[in-house]
């Protein structure tokens, strides 16, 4: 990115935390008919709060819109009350679970596509009928697909839609201009991770699936891969890029950065964004082979009413694509609809390669699937192998 369009993206996603970090985590009318209300909990700083109010102001009637914000996706996986409680598989326990009540009478509610799976077997939600949705037509078929899942959570082309998919990014490699300016080189793909003069100066995600994903890719396979036995060179590949490490994290992954304990991290770009606006010796790329997509959902509770036609008025409102650049520039996540529609958007934010990666680079990417019971014990085995050992 030129430093023309860094500073002017920096600019305004600068207005943009200082506006999210003194907002209240709730956004609710008064004095409207109690009948006619729609109670949302969504990811933080993952809808921009003007997007609420444009929406209240579109509508007919008034309406009481409860919009109540959750800092991690897990939390919000918890709000969602199972009908039952099987006992939890190996793929279960490769998400980081928290376990609490969850709240009733929720109309929507953003879920990560890697719960997905779980938040359907467990019941925890009920499909959708994307048919009187106007906007569903807009998404990308790679998007819809991910969403069609039969009851086991299997991906299926011909399976109910159990999510809308409203704002999505990548997993990228964040880096310190500074030190790298020093290294004379720049990170541009995977490998760069096993670089030896990188020993000891790297954050990791604490993912299995990414983790052991990245590799994979690093390899020429996919995310996806079902066997990893039969994988050459993964298992001595793994411990090469645990060696490297200094530290593991999911949530706390860009502070050695910044500190500067580390030069180069794996991260999610939503997170890294929001840190190039305050951290300008932060850059980030989405490696050339390609990398792990992620997606945040709309979903319904599986105890929500079908009778609130909020919902869809709601969904619409949000993926419809001339609110595709408000969504992408002020909340560090990409539209879901901006990918047919990104021609129509600002240059400066074309041209962004994190938040619109050019399009072959996209179709070289993965969405996380569900894997089979045997493949997913596989992975937690191949992940405490690599782990079995302390970092530098």
């Amino acid at each position: 990115m030129n430093r023309r369009i860094f500073l002017q993206l920096t600019s305004l996603n600068t207005l943009r935390w200082l506006a999210l970090s003194t907002l209240p985590t709730t956004l609710s009318a008064c004095g409207t008919n109690p009948d006619n209300t729609l109670n949302v909990r969504l990811l933080k700083n993952s809808i921009p709060p003007q997007l609420v109010r444009q929406f209240r102001a579109s509508l007919e009637q008034p309406a009481s819109l409860n919009f109540a914000a959750e800092e991690q996706l897990s939390h919000l996986f918890d709000l969602l009350t199972p009908t039952e409680t099987p006992a939890a598989t190996t793929q279960q326990q490769l998400l980081p679970w928290r376990r609490t009540p969850g709240v009733s009478q929720l109309d929507l509610v953003t879920l990560g596509n890697y719960w997905l799976s779980a938040a359907i077997q467990q019941q925890r939600i009920q499909p959708l009928n994307a048919g009187e949705l106007k906007t569903w037509s807009e998404l990308p078929s790679r998007w819809q697909q991910l969403v069609r899942r039969n009851n086991q959570g299997q991906p299926d082309p011909s399976g109910s839609v159990w999510g809308i998919p409203y704002r999505w990014g990548t997993t990228v490699l964040a880096f310190r201009r500074d030190r790298f300016r020093d290294l004379g080189w720049t990170p541009t793909d995977w490998n760069d991770l096993w670089r030896p003069e990188l020993a000891g100066k790297i954050s990791l995600l604490d993912r299995a699936r990414e983790i052991i994903g990245l590799t994979l890719k690093k390899l020429g396979q996919s995310y996806n891969t079902a066997n990893l036995d039969d994988v050459t060179n993964l298992r001595s590949q793994l411990q090469q890029l645990h060696s490297q490490a200094r530290f593991y994290s999911s949530t706390h992954y860009l502070e050695p950065l910044i500190t500067g304990d580390t030069q180069l991290a794996v991260g999610w770009s939503s997170d890294v964004l929001a840190a190039m606006e305050r951290y300008p010796q932060i850059n980030a790329v989405i490696p050339l082979s390609g990398t792990a997509l992620w997606a945040e959902l709309w979903v319904r509770p599986a105890n929500a009413s079908n009778e609130n036609p909020l919902v869809n008025q709601w969904i619409d409102f949000c993926l419809a694509p001339e609110r595709a650049g408000q969504l992408s520039l002020l909340t560090g996540g990409t539209s879901s609809t901006a990918l047919g529609f990104n021609r129509d958007l600002p240059k400066e934010l074309r041209e962004h390669r994190v938040l619109f990666p050019p399009n072959p680079l996209v179709q070289r990417s993965e969405f996380l699937l569900p894997l089979s019971e045997e493949s997913a014990q596989q992975y937690l085995r191949y992940w405490e192998e690599m782990r079995s050992q302390p970092v530098t």
